[in-house]
């Protein structure tokens, strides 16, 4: 087979694996006895189990016979159970909860072949290029291997080194999966089987970027310029000069895994800021930048002797297009209003359905399973549980998981996971209730800010018990002002976008005839420990201030209709 320096593919393309191995059937014939051996003894134990009656008293044993047989079949497979284990779609549960415990680890390759592979990408030797170089990997992976190091100019690395031979591999791998994946989808179910080529592809397109190191160095880049203002996420830099494809120098991080609690107590670090730093990293990857890191696993994140979280490992990241983020936004509204049959439109728009799905069916699943998590506390509510719980649905119901959605749910999961390490009693509610509430509550955009009203009204009638609980909730996050809220609400209320919204105002203040000062005066209740008069002042000045003259009429409106709401309030 040729050298990885030779192979005539960098980026994922299926056509062009399939003509190269087609031409090379010798090459496939040894790797396709290897997996047929590995998983034939698998099925064959689980159609012995069917045979003798024992498939529930044995689907613990397949299941840990599964992931063992995927670490024996190597970084492919490896690969493969991870992303197994977010398709509920594809593998039933009990499989499900094993594959998650599926190490991203091999032995290492040895160090005489790291090295020659760091000298063929840099064209100098580690001794030249660093001051010093570990002899032994500190770190050993499914793609590569990891190496402490120091610049010459007194820098502290990491070295990532790709382990050899490792595109030609898995392009291999990939060919025979396809191949089956062709013959296999007529033996599935219909909402299952067409779909197995599309997820093989998918599949491929994700691991070559994340074997491509170059990548990898963008990936943290660009993340670390979408957290810069953000002083408790670190992110790495990068040491350009010194990394390729296949190789990648990058800062090396001081700190502890997140789930080493012991070093985290013994550090004197607050394990709940670290939950509430990675919570609120993670949710703001997905609804503000939709750029998001889709493997945060224990390796990948390091809680730092000064507080901040670290993370690691950009090879594994994912996109969300503006209307991705806008429908995540209308999902979680509907979600909250308990508006089932536009939650299961947005799993059209997310699709998680078809287009030609049968709405109707769906919709009372979708309020047993959903329903059920909603009506408890918040602080009784587990992610887990809930997806565990959804993905019973899988096979009755003609769901799949998108690619990017099965990585979503990887990486909430995983978090949970970590936060439930450092604080059992966590409930990932209690910080990502009040950071939504929040961004609703401050309407940055107009999109937002049509979501705040779809939340706020119902049935044409304004929530006061919604609004309560949204500014209660919000103020739960230590780091939430109202008054500025506030402020961006008055600016929003006199402008020409908010004639709408100040108009609903008015009548659900007078409606049923009266005034509400019974529902104002409870919202006041709520927040007047936060405002004090000065400030108050201050920051409807500075809304006034805001508009010239011509916008200044805007206020007449207002005024009127506030003295001809309290004209008309009985006595």
């Amino acid at each position: 087979m040729k050298g990885p320096q030779e192979f005539p593919l960098r980026q994922y393309s299926a056509t062009t694996i399939v003509r190269y191995f087609r031409s090379r059937p010798w090459e496939v014939v040894w790797r396709a006895l290897q997996i047929l051996w590995w998983m034939g003894g698998f099925v064959l134990a689980m159609q012995f189990d069917h045979w003798l009656g024992q498939e529930e008293a044995n689907k613990h044993v397949r299941a840990t016979h599964l992931r063992q047989t995927l670490t024996r079949l190597g970084p492919t497979f490896i690969k493969v159970g991870q992303a197994l284990s977010t398709r509920p779609d594809l593998i039933r549960k009990d499989f499900l909860n094993e594959l998650t415990k599926l190490q991203d680890q091999l032995p290492p390759f040895p160090n005489q072949i790291a090295r020659a592979i760091i000298e063929q990408e840099l064209g100098q030797t580690p001794e030249e290029i660093y001051s010093t170089f570990s002899v032994d990997p500190v770190a050993a992976a499914s793609l590569g291997q990891v190496y402490k190091a120091r610049l010459f100019s007194g820098e502290e690395v990491a070295v990532k080194v790709q382990r050899p031979n490792l595109l030609p591999t898995i392009c291999r791998d990939l060919f025979l999966m396809r191949w089956a994946a062709g013959w296999l989808g007529w033996f599935l179910p219909l909402n299952l089987g067409h779909d197995l080529t599309l997820i093989v592809d998918e599949f491929g397109i994700k691991l070559f970027e994340e074997i491509d190191y170059l990548n990898e160095g963008r990936n943290a880049e660009r993340f670390a310029t979408n957290f810069r203002d953000d002083p408790h996420v670190k992110v790495p830099e990068i040491y350009w000069r010194y990394s390729t494809q296949r190789v990648l120098t990058l800062e090396w991080i001081n700190g502890f895994k997140l789930t080493d609690t012991e070093r985290i107590k013994q550090a004197g670090l607050n394990s709940d800021e670290l939950i509430e730093i990675g919570v609120t990293s993670g949710l703001r990857q997905l609804l503000e930048f939709g750029f998001f890191h889709a493997d945060p696993h224990p390796g990948n994140l390091f809680a730092m002797p000064d507080g901040r979280m670290a993370y690691i490992d950009f090879g594994m990241m994912d996109q969300l297009s503006q209307e991705t983020k806008e429908t995540l936004v209308d999902s979680l509204v509907h979600l909250i209003n308990k508006d089932y049959e536009l939650l299961a439109a947005d799993f059209v728009g997310l699709g998680f359905l078809t287009p030609d799905s049968h709405l109707a069916s769906i919709i009372p699943a979708l309020d047993k399973v959903l329903g059920d998590a909603l009506g408890a506390k918040v602080s009784e509510f587990n992610f887990k549980t809930v997806t565990d719980q959804f993905s019973e649905l899988m096979y009755d119901y003609p769901f799949r998981v998108p690619a990017k959605f099965a990585l979503i749910i990887r990486s909430l999961v995983t978090q949970e996971g970590l936060a439930l390490s450092l604080n059992p009693d966590f409930k990932i509610l209690d910080i990502a209730y009040p950071y939504v509430s929040k961004r609703l509550l401050m309407g940055e955009s107009p999109s937002l800010r049509r979501r705040l009203l779809e939340v706020l009204f119902k049935d044409g009638q304004f929530q006061w018990a919604r609004l309560e609980n949204m500014i209660a909730i919000a103020r739960s996050d230590r780091s939430f002002d109202l008054l500025p809220t506030a402020g961006l609400g008055l600016r929003y209320l006199l402008s020409e976008e908010g004639d709408y919204l100040r108009r609903e105002i008015l009548l659900a203040l007078t409606e049923d005839n009266r005034l509400h000062t019974e529902e104002v005066q409870r919202l006041w209740a709520l927040v007047k420990d936060d405002i004090s008069p000065t400030r108050l002042l201050g920051v409807a000045w500075g809304a006034l201030a805001d508009y010239s003259i011509d916008r200044a009429a805007a206020v007449v409106p207002v005024v009127a209709d506030l003295r001809s709401a309290f004209q008309a309030e009985p006595r």
